[in-house]
């Protein structure tokens, strides 16, 4: 969930922002943190660093994973989400003064319109603002079925993911959100999805790249399999039923694509349980480091395909040693980690000797209440599709691990990052 958000990210998402950057974000949280702000930050905020690429992701990460384990948070941290959301309905990355209406210059993005929307969602009692974000998500939906990181990009696994969540968690189906051509959210995920029979097979690639082929993505896996599954950041605890395994079919169908990307991330985790990113440009050590925000998100994705036993060497090792990442990246690096664990049935609480609840809600104002959650579940989501195409019924999310200028650090989104596995 970074997840989540998002991805080929690392270089689509950076173009994007830097290019934004010459003229004058992006979300999720980050393995190294950014700079200290130089000026105070809203008491309502949740991390201590500069939010100009992730404050709008890392609060709505927050807010869902809390509310999956009966936290509320408190009524000044929504109110500083709510603050956030443009006239249009979208969201950019951090807009430092809300008071400033939103222009041709705001850099809003699908990704924290998204995570945004599925967060005040699970607050509720902020209903009007999510009806905006998701008529101006569907405003912006691209001819093919999908969506990119910023309106009118190309379509992306990431990006698509993410928005299908929000549109599925707020109850709207997704065979009905369809293009003048007719094409679904599902018709532009599935061109991401690698056909099986080769070692990557059943994987989802970020975008294809120039000559059209897809590469596989750990990242955008995991956000490929929810969002064929029609799931929403946030998953519960389901018991696990066969392995996965990776069938090639035609028409490829949605909870089919599911299953062979459980596939290919069972498979990618099983050696060292855990995702790898691949070293930063210019590094000296060219060995590929663990990817913790990918991980999680992977554990997530596997769990919610109902193959959470394929995730427990990876939860083992998350507990083992994500901490120091978590204490370094802040709030969506907690939340990432809550939501693994929820969905997999481990102690939040305790989590590798973690008390994963009392880490994020120590990140921003004290919660409102804690109370001991209640399952719940869209009625998109209780409602059989019929067909088996998954239109309309089951579902998913992002990251986008963004690398902006020496200062900015390293904006994780467990679904926005361009890594190859």
């Amino acid at each position: 969930m970074t997840v989540r958000r998002s991805a080929a990210a690392l270089a689509a998402t950076a173009a994007v922002l830097c290019a934004a950057a010459a003229a004058a974000p992006a979300a999720v949280a980050a393995p190294s943190p950014s700079p200290s702000p130089s000026t105070a930050l809203p008491s309502g905020l949740y991390g201590t660093t500069d939010p100009t690429y992730d404050g709008v992701w890392r609060q709505s990460l927050a807010f869902v994973s809390q509310r999956a384990v009966g936290v509320m948070p408190a009524a000044k941290a929504v109110d500083w989400l709510v603050g956030q959301q443009c006239d249009s309905g979208a969201f950019a990355a951090y807009r430092p003064d809300p008071s400033v209406p939103c222009d041709a210059k705001t850099m809003i993005d699908t990704n924290a319109t998204a995570a945004a929307v599925q967060a005040l969602h699970e607050v509720g009692k902020h209903q009007e603002f999510v009806a905006n974000g998701l008529d101006w998500l569907k405003s912006v939906q691209n001819e093919d079925g999908g969506w990119g990181y910023t309106a009118g990009s190309p379509s992306d696994a990431n990006s698509t993911s993410i928005v299908i969540g929000a549109l599925a968690r707020a109850g709207e189906r997704l065979g009905d959100i369809t293009t003048h051509g007719g094409k679904t959210p599902y018709d532009a995920l599935l061109t991401f999805a690698i056909p099986c029979g080769g070692k990557d097979g059943g994987a989802f690639a970020y975008q294809p790249d120039k000559a059209g082929k897809l590469a596989a993505n750990g990242d955008a896996t995991a956000a490929g399999v929810l969002g064929s599954l029609g799931k929403g950041l946030v998953v519960g605890d389901t018991a696990a039923a066969t392995a996965p395994t990776c069938k090639t079919t035609e028409p490829l169908r949605p909870e089919r694509a599911a299953q062979n990307g459980a596939h290919y991330l069972a498979g990618a985790l099983a050696k060292t349980g855990h995702l790898d990113q691949p070293p930063m440009p210019g590094a000296e050590d060219s060995a590929p480091q663990p990817d913790f925000g990918n991980t999680a998100d992977a554990v997530v994705a596997l769990s919610a395909s109902g193959h959470k036993d394929k995730a427990a060497g990876a939860v083992n090792w998350l507990a083992k040693n994500s901490a120091d990442w978590a204490a370094r990246s802040g709030p969506a690096a907690y939340a990432q980690l809550v939501m693994a664990a929820h969905s997999t049935g481990a102690d939040v609480h305790d989590f590798g000797g973690a008390d994963l609840v009392a880490q994020l809600n120590a990140t921003g104002p004290a919660p409102y209440s804690i109370s001991k959650p209640k399952p719940t579940a869209t009625e998109e989501e209780k409602k059989d599709s019929g067909d088996g195409d998954g239109i309309g019924g089951l579902w998913w999310f992002v990251g986008i691990g963004l690398a902006v200028g020496a200062g900015a650090g390293f904006l994780i989104s467990g679904r926005r990052k361009n890594q190859q596995l």
